[in-house]
């Protein structure tokens, strides 16, 4: 598995070996975050790593992953130092941590919309998705050490920065984790995305 990853040059701390996910809903800043990491983090996309163990096939023009040999692989795989998993599906795997990217589901509906990402219906799903926590739940569920950081509003290299803080150090389960739901300007939407 390491020789997919993207080698870094710098470890970010002595300690022992961790997989961590970088995961969110669609939209919510994982690839512009890693793209500011250049030879800081030791990093993969979950697509690049399934393609390499052939756990990955072409549909459309999109990549089905099998989920279930991807971790039989990635299991054979001791990581190296810190490895971080990057994707949707990264938290599905086998990690030890999680890092779960959040952003207020009505500007993740215009950065989606602006970006022109998959249809209108996925845009709404995406959405839907965040504002219901369905990611940060899956995490939760898992029962390993996670954090949750919120892009809304801020620039790629400012949550690149918090993300590689927070890698720095175990992570721990959040104390108030992001309740989207619990904002009414927020709720008011769902009924827009579920249609």
């Amino acid at each position: 598995m390491a020789k997919n990853l993207r080698r870094a040059p710098v470890r970010l701390a002595r300690e022992r070996p961790r997989r961590i996910a970088l995961t969110g809903t669609p939209g919510t800043g994982k690839s512009s975050v890693t793209a500011r990491w250049e030879g800081a983090v030791c990093y993969a996309e979950v697509g690049t790593i399934a393609r390499a163990h052939r756990a990955a096939r072409k549909v459309g023009r999109g990549w089905e992953i099998d989920l279930v040999k991807l971790s039989r692989a990635m299991r054979r795989d001791r990581p190296v130092g810190i490895e971080v998993i990057v994707g949707h599906l990264a938290h599905l795997l086998p990690v030890h941590e999680a890092i779960v990217l959040r952003c207020r589901p009505s500007e993740l509906h215009r950065r989606l919309d602006r970006a022109r990402r998959g249809s209108r219906s996925d845009r709404n799903e995406n959405a839907l998705a965040e504002a219901l926590g369905v990611v940060a739940e899956e995490v939760r569920t898992a029962r390993i050490p996670w954090a949750e950081i919120d892009t809304t509003g801020r620039s790629p290299s400012s949550v690149a920065r918090s993300v590689l803080a927070r890698l720095r150090r175990p992570l721990s389960r959040p104390r108030r984790p992001i309740d989207w739901l619990a904002d009414p300007d927020e709720a008011e939407h769902l009924l827009d995305w579920s249609r």
